[in-house]
């Protein structure tokens, strides 16, 4: 006996949103890595910055449409869920497929800004629901971020520096024309997708009693987390493991303060109890994991990959009962 014409059209259209969402994001990284490299930028403020960027286009997407949408839940949900799989299920996954030789990178002033963005972020929500002063205050501390990014970029060129390491989405013979093909897919692709997954994700939620923020720290927040998983999968397989945790460091200061900033000025986003009570928390032990690897010099070896994944598994176990 099939699932019932609605319930069947709804997955359909989460599924389909999150392919979308995948694709265009995927498409936004490519004509933005090769742009901005064209234009000098060096390859590890690239993938602190443009890719981490790109990467969180989808969760950008998702917050503004549910704000929009009158489901601000999935925008806080999405956020915090995204920025707790980043750690433990994006590190932890590729991981089991090869170590990620993340003794050698140089990672610690873009974590140490990524933790005070953490802090911020979960001030604000105990003076919730976090409103658009709020959101300035966030956009405040990502101009702060980018000014930092633009004198390491500019101090990176006075010294004669090259890069040698490749960047995800790289490609030294692409055309201006491709370039500006992909970023228009990107552009294009990520509302309609951000637009599918929600109507079919709040439908969902609907069907099996389940809270707007459980939607958004569950399904919406592994889909959205789904580039990003992406990008870390290819930069571990290739032995990046700078592109790999700079992804997702930088994209997690990107998800708490361009995302929520961002959302904050479009309307209110409540702070729901469950979240001041648990999942922030979650968030920033999960943040304070990445300690030994940018600090201790510790690579993200097959053992901690199965500890970080399998973190992750039992906090989804919690959050669904």
């Amino acid at each position: 006996m099939g699932l019932p014409e609605g319930p069947l059209l709804d997955w359909g259209m989460t599924l389909l949103g999150l392919v979308i969402l995948v694709l265009a994001g995927d498409a936004l990284v490519k004509g933005a890595v090769n742009l901005s490299l064209r234009l000098g930028v060096p390859a590890l403020i690239v993938s602190l910055t443009i890719v981490a960027f790109g990467t969180s286009a989808p969760e950008l997407i998702i917050s503004i449409n549910a704000i929009l949408d009158d489901v601000p839940g999935i925008a806080l949900g999405n956020v915090v869920g995204s920025n707790t799989a980043n750690i433990l299920l994006v590190l932890g996954v590729p991981a089991l497929l090869a170590t990620m030789h993340t003794s050698e990178c140089k990672t610690r002033k873009s974590y140490l800004q990524m933790l005070f963005a953490t802090f911020l972020f979960i001030s604000i929500c105990f003076f919730g629901p976090i409103r658009w002063w709020h959101g300035l205050i966030l956009l405040a501390g990502l101009v702060i971020m980018l000014i930092t990014a633009f004198l390491d970029a500019r101090r990176h060129r006075k010294n004669g520096k090259t890069e040698e390491e490749e960047v995800e989405g790289a490609d030294p013979s692409i055309s201006g024309r491709r370039i500006a093909i992909y970023l228009v897919l990107g552009l294009v692709g990520l509302p309609l997708g951000a637009e599918l997954l929600i109507s079919g994700s709040v439908n969902i939620a609907r069907t099996f009693g389940l809270s707007e923020s459980v939607i958004g720290l569950t399904l919406v927040a592994i889909g959205t987390s789904l580039p990003e998983l992406a990008t870390t999968v290819m930069a571990a397989l290739r032995r990046q493991a700078d592109v790999a945790l700079g992804n997702v460091i930088g994209s997690n200061m990107f998800n708490l303060l361009a995302i929520i900033g961002i959302a904050a000025l479009v309307g209110p986003i409540p702070v729901d109890p469950a979240f001041l009570a648990f999942d922030l928390w979650i968030m920033l032990g999960a943040a304070l994991l990445l300690i030994p690897f940018v600090f201790l010099k510790k690579d993200i070896t097959r053992l901690w990959g199965i500890a970080l994944s399998g973190l992750y598994l039992a906090y989804m176990v919690i959050v669904l009962t």
